[in-house]
């Protein structure tokens, strides 16, 4: 049923919760698998030079942070035997980096987590997974934190 999964990682609890539920989709339909972290190559856009590091080191930060999420999410698909790719995609808003890259990938199925923030916080904070449900044209498979 699912030919390609897309699983978005940020090496938190909720990104982990999808991963296990990612392996047993790929493994009962021998999916191919792709794991991605999105970076915001731009994030300090307008903030000014007040900020604790610049560009660079935020680049790199971000880079070894996205290294360990998928390194992390790999091994749990190695470990049940399904071969899995993985990438740093680079995107302005998180959520259309999922977007553009599950369809250029010809993804069918979305795997990703949720905080589960609510009220003030939700509204401050925005959710990539609400925007990835509101603009994705393919399934989308939410695990809750």
């Amino acid at each position: 049923m699912f030919k390609h999964v897309l699983v978005p990682v940020d090496g938190s609890t909720a990104a982990r919760q999808a991963i296990v539920k990612a392996v047993g989709i790929a493994a009962a339909f021998k999916s191919a698998v792709t794991i991605i972290y999105v970076i915001d190559p731009y994030a300090f856009t307008g903030v000014g030079t007040d900020f604790a590091y610049g560009q660079t080191e935020y680049l790199s930060a971000a880079t070894a942070e996205a290294d360990t999420a998928i390194t992390a999410a790999k091994a749990a698909f190695e470990a049940a035997g399904i071969t899995a790719e993985g990438k740093v995609v680079e995107g302005h808003a998180v959520y259309r980096g999922i977007i553009d890259t599950a369809e250029s990938l010809g993804a069918d199925l979305i795997v990703m987590g949720s905080h589960g923030r609510r009220g003030l916080q939700k509204l401050v904070l925005g959710s990539v997974t609400s925007k990835v449900l509101s603009h994705a044209h393919l399934a989308v498979l939410v695990v809750r934190d």
